[in-house]
């Protein structure tokens, strides 16, 4: 498939069994909290399904910001805001094992700074 065939195939149609309305709760320091709610596709409150809540932070380091965010464990916006801590501090430890893990495994990966050569072979 040439790279028209590959844009004409992407699907942009939205899924309107699954619409939510944002809303962007923040301290303005430590992070946000996104709420979102369930909508029917003519914007009315959907209550058969319920809220979402997501907390997102970002740290600084030397190459730029990383950005964490992590789904809260909550129904209301006050269990989400005591919820934002414990969530970010497990995403944050979610995402240096998963660096780690990653340099352990390019560590394993043979490259030609790493093989011993042995002459005659």
């Amino acid at each position: 498939m040439n790279e028209q065939q590959n844009i004409q195939n992407i699907n942009f149609t939205i899924d309107t069994n699954t619409l939510y309305r944002e809303e962007s709760i923040t301290d303005l320091k430590v992070g946000a909290i996104r709420r979102l709610v369930p909508v029917k596709p003519d914007g009315a409150a959907d209550d058969t399904r319920t809220e979402k809540f997501l907390g997102h932070t970002q740290l600084m380091s030397q190459e730029g910001p990383i950005p964490i965010q992590a789904e809260l464990p909550a129904k209301t916006l006050e269990e989400a805001l005591a919820a934002f801590p414990a969530a970010m501090k497990q995403a944050l430890a979610e995402m240096v094992e998963k660096i780690q893990q990653l340099q352990r495994q390019e560590q394993l990966k043979p490259t030609a700074d790493n093989r011993i050569i042995v002459p005659g072979r």
